[in-house]
């Protein structure tokens, strides 16, 4: 057992699961954990004295800081971690990593340079051609997802060229930008999420669809089970891990007839899903991989980009 040290949970939700557990599993472990809404802190940017103010105070450095920020709240949350990180603190994801993985476009990019296996992705917002838009990622049945969707929302499957059409327009009229995508269809609507701490896979599990529904997430009624992943697939999930340059990360992957394709590199996996389907005490690796590699001022960008 490590001695105690402090460590901050950023996090907007304090009795939200995941949140909960990794408070327990650092108490349990005799540290001193406080949970740090970051949207309620304000910085005093210094070169020689940089300062993070919570509630009146003057927060005193942590040896760790634990990222739990939400992707509606990623720009002001990666600023206050960044402060902590110019004070020395130990993130466990770092801001730059944190920014990077939220950027679906950025993400893809930077895999598919690295030679990680990938769905077929087009990007775009007013296309001059839908036809050949489609054409190149095989077309239909093709998957449309909104670049700021999570959870599964604005993920759309078209079955038709024209149903792809159709939603390009739809899309085009709310001036977003998405991205078009080869349907994986002998994955059969299933996807595995392999959570990876440090340099190791600790544990995975297969989220299979609803009757009817295409898209896995537990949130919307796909059940999950552990499941047993080939060495390909845990090479594939810690390299992509590496390239955000995350120490904590869900990766998303599909089987596919020409090996594991990576979806998402998440950086705030939740812990209720996977802690649930797989019995595995993940939050306290996530302490341990701190108590192990947690050091004052060891902040680096890590990874491309």
């Amino acid at each position: 057992m490590a001695d105690p040290f402090s460590i901050y949970v950023l996090s907007r939700g304090p009795k939200l699961y995941s949140t909960r557990r990794i408070v327990e599993a650092g108490r349990e472990r005799g540290h001193d954990v406080r949970v740090v809404d970051p949207l309620r802190c304000y910085v005093r940017i210094s070169a020689n004295r940089p300062e993070v103010h919570y509630k009146g105070e003057v927060l005193t450095a942590p040896k760790a800081v634990i990222p739990r920020i939400g992707a509606s709240v990623t720009f002001y949350g990666t600023a206050v971690l960044r402060q902590f990180e110019m004070m020395g603190v130990f993130p466990l994801n770092e801001s730059v990593a944190i920014g990077r993985s939220r950027d679906k476009l950025r993400s893809l990019q930077l895999l598919a340079r690295r030679g990680i296996g990938l769905p077929v992705t087009g990007f775009a917002y007013s296309p001059d051609d839908n036809d050949d838009l489609i054409r190149s990622v095989g077309g239909a049945p093709m998957v449309l997802k909104l670049l700021e969707g999570t959870q599964g929302k604005g993920v759309v499957l078209a079955e038709t060229n024209n149903a792809a059409a159709s939603v390009i327009d739809a899309f085009h009229g709310l001036k977003a930008y998405f991205l078009a995508q080869e349907y994986i269809k002998e994955a059969g609507g299933s996807d595995i999420r392999c959570f990876v701490v440090g340099d190791k896979v600790i544990t995975s599990m297969l989220r299979q669809a609803k009757e009817g529904e295409f898209r896995s997430n537990v949130h919307r009624g796909g059940e999950a089970r552990t499941i047993r992943i080939t060495p390909d697939e845990r090479s594939t999930a810690v390299r992509a891990a590496k390239i955000m340059g995350l120490n904590l990360a869900g990766v998303d992957i599909m089987r596919s007839s020409h090996g594991p394709v990576v979806l998402e590199v998440n950086s705030s996996p939740g812990l209720e899903g996977i802690e649930g389907a797989t019995n595995k005490d993940i939050a306290g690796s996530i302490i341990q991989f701190i108590e192990k590699h947690g050091r004052v001022g060891k902040t680096r960008t890590r990874g491309t980009g």
